[in-house]
């Protein structure tokens, strides 16, 4: 999906959407199908919920992570919704500005709350008022990265099954408080260059492994960021996404909002 893309086009995402209403019924009733037919919980749930509509005015969509999310925001200006300087540099600004642009009649709030070096303990620390306070309709989520690196580089002692069991918990705590809330989960990805060593491997895939998890649990969006990355890598060196492996370059950055904005609004 281009920013380019202007107003005009036919094949808005609001007109995908109605175009496609047709084909959802007939998938959800080809699920019903498979369900009476003895089609197994799991299968079934790897579905996951349809692409978000946003349909009343000033919805509130809040971007939550690490310093990948974070990216150099303004953390004086987190208040204010739709600020420039507050949604930092990355993927976020880039997808909120597309969403700005064509949903502008419903005027959408966007918020970055992400703060650079988080764990999912650290979020839900924080999450009275850096999430429920906030009252989103939509929350994504981007952590992991750190839930493993800071085990080498900070002596973090947490595991694959602190972090597991802490982001399902924070989602379950989300959506009691929030019961309408869209769940976003983000996959933690890296790149192999920079600071990111074989080492990292295959203890660091764990992380990715059990983020889709959580997202298929507790009927959350997922956003398959390592496969997006995987794929560019084939048109481009690794560095060109991102240099040291963990941070997204601008292009980087454009290809997470692309597939953010694909997986979440279809």
């Amino acid at each position: 999906m281009s920013i380019a893309n202007s107003k005009n086009n036919h094949t808005t995402r609001r007109n995908f959407l109605k175009q496609t209403a047709a084909a959802t019924a007939a998938g959800l009733m080809a699920s019903s199908i498979l369900s009476s037919a003895g089609c197994c919980e799991s299968i079934m749930s790897s579905c996951g919920p349809t692409a978000c509509r946003l349909t009343d005015k000033n919805n509130v969509i809040l971007f939550q992570g690490d310093s990948i999310t974070d990216l150099g925001r303004d953390r004086r200006r987190q208040d204010y919704a739709n600020d420039l300087r507050g949604l930092g540099t990355g993927y976020v600004l880039l997808a909120a500005s597309q969403l700005l642009d064509e949903y502008s009649d419903l005027e959408p709030k966007i918020y970055n709350r992400g703060i650079s070096g988080n764990k999912v303990f650290q979020l839900s620390e924080r999450w009275d008022a850096d999430c429920i306070a906030l009252k989103p309709g939509i929350v994504s989520i981007l952590v992991g990265v750190n839930d493993y690196w800071h085990i080498s580089k900070h002596g973090y002692e947490g595991t694959i099954e602190t972090y597991e069991k802490d982001y399902h918990a924070l989602l379950q705590r989300t959506r009691k408080e929030l019961p309408e809330v869209t769940l976003v989960v983000c996959e933690p990805f890296v790149l192999r260059c920079g600071v990111v060593e074989n080492t990292w491997f295959p203890d660091f895939d764990g992380y990715r492994t059990a983020a889709k998890k959580v997202a298929a649990e507790c009927k959350a969006i997922f956003v398959p960021f390592q496969s997006v990355f995987d794929k560019a890598t084939k048109k481009a060196p690794v560095q060109y996404w991102a240099a040291d492996g963990v941070h997204p370059t601008l292009a980087g950055a454009h290809l997470m909002a692309q597939a953010w904005l694909k997986a979440v609004f279809g």
